[in-house]
C-alpha cells in the first residue's frame, strides 16, 4: 500500500501545487452540494489518479475538489465509494490514507441514512455519537505498517466529543433539528426488512447507512479527528415501515442538505 499510497500523492501534489489541505470532507449520496460554498483552487477526477478507486454510482461525482471554505484549505470527496459497489475495504478508504498523506488535520464525513430511532424523523440530521460495525470485513485486516497507524488502534471515542458539542451548539443557535446518535453499517445494496430494522433498533441503533464506518476506523488509525453527519432520508420503523425510493432518498437529502452544509461550514470555521 505504501508504494501505491506514494504514487497517488505524488501525483495530487504535482497537480494542486503547493496547496495543503487542512480538513478533508466526504461527501455523502445527494449531499455534494458543500462544494458551491468553496472557493474551489483544483479540481482532479478520481480516474485520474494513479490507484485510486473510481465512484460506479451515477449520482456520485468523483472529484477531488481542493479549495478554501470559511477560510480553511480543505479537500472534499465529491462522491465516496462503498463496500457494496465490489471494493474491498481496503480500496474504499485509500483516498483516507491519501487525505492524511497530503496533510489534513481533521475528517469531516457526511452520509444519507435511515431512521431508527421514533423520535428522529425524516428530514432531520443527526451527529454520529458513535457506531455499531456490521459490515464483513474491517479496513484494517491484514499485515499493519507502522507507518500508517497501529496494530490496534483504541476506538473507545472514534468521533470527536469537542466537534460533537460545536455541531450541536451551531445547530441549536440555528434552529435546526439536530440529533446526536449511533449509527449501524450494513453492506448493503439491498436495504432492511421489517426484522432486520427492529433488530438493529433492539442492538442500539438509531439510525442505519451502508458508509462511513470504514473511512472512520481508518481516520482512528491514522490519528485523524473525526465529525460525522447523517441526512435521515427514511425511516425504518417495523410497525409501519412503507416502501421508498432513490429518488425519495434523493430529494429528501436535497432538501436538508443547506442545513447540514450550515452546521459543517461552520463548524470548519471554528478549527
Amino acid at each position: 500500500m505504501l508504494q501505491e499510497l506514494k504514487e497517488s500523492v505524488t501525483y495530487l501534489k504535482h497537480k494542486i501545487e503547493d496547496f495543503k489541505p487542512e480538513v478533508g470532507i466526504v461527501l455523502g449520496t445527494g449531499l455534494g452540494g458543500l462544494v458551491k460554498e468553496i472557493e474551489v483552487s483544483h479540481s482532479v477526477l478520481y480516474a485520474s489518479i494513479p490507484n485510486f478507486p473510481i465512484s460506479t454510482l451515477e449520482f456520485h461525482s468523483g472529484r477531488l475538489i481542493f479549495g478554501t471554505l470559511q477560510g480553511k484549505k480543505v479537500v472534499a470527496m465529491q462522491g465516496r465509494l462503498h463496500y457494496y459497489e465490489g471494493y474491498s475495504m481496503q480500496q474504499i478508504t485509500f483516498p483516507i490514507r491519501v487525505l492524511k498523506a497530503l496533510g489534513i488535520q481533521y475528517l469531516f464525513v457526511s452520509n444519507a441514512a435511515g431512521s431508527l430511532n421514533p423520535d428522529f424523523k425524516k428530514g432531520d440530521l443527526m451527529i454520529i455519537s458513535d457506531h455499531i460495525n456490521l459490515q464483513h470485513e474491517s479496513p484494517l485486516r491484514g499485515i499493519n505498517d507502522s507507518d500508517l497507524g497501529p496494530r490496534f488502534p483504541d476506538m473507545s471515542q472514534p468521533y470527536n466529543r469537542e466537534l460533537i458539542a460545536k455541531g450541536l451548539k451551531i445547530a441549536q443557535e440555528a434552529n435546526i433539528t439536530c440529533h446526536q446518535g449511533v449509527y449501524v453499517a450494513v453492506t448493503g445494496p439491498n436495504l432492511e426488512t421489517k426484522a432486520e430494522y427492529k433488530y438493529l433498533r433492539i442492538i442500539g441503533g438509531d439510525a442505519v447507512g451502508m458508509s462511513t464506518v470504514p473511512e472512520v476506523i481508518v481516520a482512528n488509525h491514522a490519528g485523524l479527528p473525526v465529525f460525522a453527519i447523517s441526512v435521515l432520508t427514511d425511516e425504518g420503523f417495523p410497525e409501519d415501515l412503507q416502501p421508498f425510493s432513490l429518488e425519495e432518498i434523493l430529494e429528501t437529502a436535497a432538501h436538508a442538505e443547506p442545513k447540514m452544509t450550515q452546521i459543517l461550514s461552520q463548524l470548519i470555521s471554528s478549527l
